[in-house]
């Protein structure tokens, strides 16, 4: 049996000289634990080493990827092909399938060449002679880097590591410039208040206060390369008349110095954002076309990488940034959010709040293609992103003539007006909460509504009898009350009940509250 063994000086094939110790796999390695006792073993049977480093890497690259280097193809042809009746142990069982297609020799692959491999390796300076330690070491240190540079494959303009802290570092200097500017204008807002209130850009602000300083040296300075005549006139007729406090002249050093801090940091993240887009524009420039700078860029370094974002399906793309608020909605069951970080792309921006949802979705999906475009295609136009874009575009602009065709509506299907409602947002107070009489039951207030009902009507009864007698006596008739037959039976019978027996007493009439009242009394 011969051994191929690849090491990072070069190739080396071994002749295994007691084949029946192989078969006890695990005290194999009791055979290894002295070079006297490995060269009883396997003896070396010839070495092939590498001219230099360049060709150490093909070599390893391409029994990384399970190929036959051609350096390796003549040595099997040379050495191996007169022992053909032997078998070849090999590391790696896919080189031992295309060595046995190309060159017609049977290779094998076991947990006993996996041993015999390792033995070797521990014992390898012993075995190969003529290859010092020291030499052996530099080698696997030079191979080391030279393959995991190839691995990397380095690419200077497709490093997307740069754009992610490129970004990072834009959102920091941004929240260090807000800062910075707010205790600027807090701290020279007590020597000149007014001035903050006149220039609103922070920048001018700044140059302004570095070149005049004092508040009194405004009508004497010239401002007009910072700022426009009208607002420079408003500024030095403020500070005739302002109420701020007198400074030395030390303070306004150190506010000067502030100043200056601002200026530089802005002008630092002018020249960074212009980095940015250039190297943007190198590594996803159909992305770029889409979404913009920032919004790719955030986009690139919450996915972590250009390619780990490739991986992610459309949905996933029109989320990120929102996972909070995704997680919440599905744990209290309630609406999914729309959009995460593509929110802030000027399409998004560009369409109506009822269209936000529909234009990010397709926002998205267009995007994602773009993305894996960038990523795994070779071509670096953009020609991919402008199609796209305008796709978008073009669906954002039906979606906007659909909603005004709806508005102004058509013959067939008329505009539909809601009912104007005016909501107001002023709250007014209820006096019933402060109120502390017994609340009255619902039947009860229903049965005094009844009653007073029926006395309003008996009241209208009397007013209207009492109407008629008045105008029945100025006329000089006798008033005439209409009574029922029932009435008229019963004033028959009491008129019979009182011819029968005498009254045992008087009626006297008694006048009271104008109320005719009818009394009896007995008389004894």
């Amino acid at each position: 049996m011969l051994v191929l063994f690849e090491t990072a000086a070069g190739y080396a094939i071994f002749k295994v000289l007691n084949e029946k110790k192989l078969q006890e796999v695990d005290s194999l390695w009791k055979e290894f634990e002295t070079p006297e006792k490995a060269n009883k073993i396997v003896k070396l049977k010839h070495f092939e080493k590498f001219q230099d480093t360049t060709e150490a890497l093909a070599a390893s690259t391409a029994l990384v990827e399970g190929k036959l280097s051609k350096n390796l193809k003549k040595i099997l042809k040379k050495i191996v092909a007169k022992d053909a009746h032997e078998q070849l142990a090999v590391a790696d069982a896919k080189l031992g399938g295309v060595i046995k297609e190309k060159l017609n020799l049977s290779c094998i692959h076991s947990p006993m060449v996996t041993e015999l491999m390792r033995g070797i390796r521990s014992q390898i300076e012993g075995l190969i002679t003529g290859l010092p330690s020291r030499e052996m070491a530099a080698m696997c240190l030079g191979l080391a880097h030279s393959l995991s540079r190839y691995k990397l494959k380095f690419s200077p303009d497709k490093v997307d590591t740069m754009i992610i802290q490129a970004i990072s570092l834009l959102d920091d200097l941004d929240k260090e410039l807000n800062n910075y500017i707010m205790r600027c204008r807090e701290w020279y807002g007590w020597h000149f208040p007014e001035l903050g209130k006149i220039i609103t850009d922070n920048l001018a602000y700044c140059k302004c206060v570095c070149k005049v300083g004092d508040r009194s040296n405004f009508a004497s300075s010239d401002v007009s390369d910072i700022l426009p005549e009208e607002i420079e006139e408003d500024v030095k007729a403020a500070a005739e008349i302002s109420m701020g406090t007198e400074v030395s002249e030390e303070d306004i050093n150190n506010i000067i110095h502030l100043c200056d801090q601002v200026i530089e940091i802005s002008e630092y993240r002018t020249q960074l954002y212009d980095y940015l887009k250039n190297r943007m524009m190198a590594i996803a420039p159909n992305l770029t076309v889409m979404v913009g700078e920032l919004v790719g860029a955030r986009l690139i370094a919450h996915a972590g990488s250009l390619l780990n974002l490739a991986k992610h399906p459309a949905s996933t793309v029109q989320l990120l940034g929102a996972e909070k608020a995704l997680f919440r909605a599905l744990k209290t069951k309630r609406d999914t959010p729309k959009f995460g970080l593509i929110y802030h792309a000027s399409l998004v921006g560009q369409s109506n709040a009822k269209n936000k949802g529909k234009i990010s979705r397709m926002l998205a999906a267009k995007t994602a293609l773009t993305i894996r475009y960038d990523a795994l295609g070779e071509d670096t136009s953009a020609e991919m992103g402008a199609e796209n874009r305008l796709k978008v575009e073009t669906r954002l602009r039906l979606l906007e003539e659909r909603g005004i065709r709806r508005i102004s509506g058509t013959g067939k299907a008329l505009a539909k007006t809601d009912k104007y409602q005016n909501k107001s947002e002023i709250k007014v107070f209820d006096p019933s909460g402060d109120s502390t009489l017994p609340v009255v039951s619902k039947k009860r207030k229903i049965q005094e509504v009844d009653e007073q009902d029926t006395e309003v009507a008996v009241k209208a009864k009397k007013f209207k009898a009492e109407l008629k007698e008045g105008t029945a006596l100025e006329d000089g008739e006798p008033v005439k009350k209409k009574k029922k037959k029932k009435d008229k039976e019963k004033q028959a019978e009491e008129e019979a009940v009182l011819s029968e027996e005498p009254p045992t007493s008087p009626i006297i009439e008694l006048p009271s509250n104008g109320n005719s009242n009818f009394v009896s009394t007995d008389l004894k």
